[in-house]
């Protein structure tokens, strides 16, 4: 069970002065009306590797991610559980009604220590009413997500072993790189396993990719930590 709080005084400024505005589906409100989303916002901050909810609960709540990584898991009929996408930051989530949908589709698991806010599935239709920009904001997330969909599902179909976890490390530092002294780190833990899960590989196969792109100098593999040394060298 993640932990929840209701917004109190002190956490609603908070937000309002952590440039919260900037991020969607606030960036086309006027402050009165991102302080009234506010108002009617519930947190939760969630530790690395919990939930925020689980594949097939029925969708209560849709979510805006203030900090923090995610990963959407799928299972399969057979019980394994791949990480189909990352969530970044300023992004939403569980947005099953965006997609006509009662229940979540897939597993909200926390990557990092993160803090989101949520907001009860019966205001969705009226926020879509009231605030032009989060309608905007909502079509955005879909679109999206159905893109890195289908480019994941093309790199799969067509593309080699290597090139399809380069496109996926790729894609991580996009959303979540931080220059380091040793190169851009993706700032959040991540496993070997993780990315066999998201491009449909083995294990064994990451493990041989990594270690070989560790010995040609182009990134450095920890135990939960990647970071890249020579991104343009990657072979996409």
């Amino acid at each position: 069970m993640n932990q929840r709080e209701t917004m109190t005084q002190f956490g609603k400024e908070a937000l309002l002065q952590a440039n919260i505005s900037e991020l969607l589906p606030f960036a086309s409100l006027d402050e009165d009306q991102t302080r009234k989303m506010i108002d009617l916002a519930t947190v939760h901050r969630v530790k690395q590797n919990k939930t925020y909810f689980d594949e097939g609960d029925r969708a209560e709540n849709f979510f805006l991610l203030i900090d923090g990584f995610l990963r959407i898991v799928r299972t399969t009929k057979e019980g394994d559980q791949v990480v189909v996408l990352h969530i970044a930051p300023g992004q939403m989530f569980g947005i099953a009604k965006a997609f006509e949908s009662v229940n979540y589709t897939a597993t909200a698991q926390a990557a990092s220590e993160g803090l989101a806010l949520s907001w009860p599935s019966e205001l969705w239709d009226k926020f879509i009413q009231d605030y032009p920009g989060f309608q905007k904001a909502t079509r955005r997330a879909v679109g999206t997500r159905v893109t890195e969909m289908q480019d994941k599902l093309i790199s799969m179909a067509t593309h080699q072993v290597e090139r399809r976890i380069a496109h996926a490390i790729l894609r991580l530092l996009e959303q979540a790189g931080k220059e380091t002294e040793d190169g851009v780190a993706i700032d959040f833990p991540l496993t070997r396993q993780d990315i066999s899960e998201m491009t449909g590989t083995t294990l064994h196969s990451v493990s041989r990719c990594l270690s070989k792109w560790q010995r040609d100098g182009l990134v450095r593999s920890e135990r939960r930590r990647v970071v890249v040394r020579q991104p343009e060298s990657l072979p996409v």
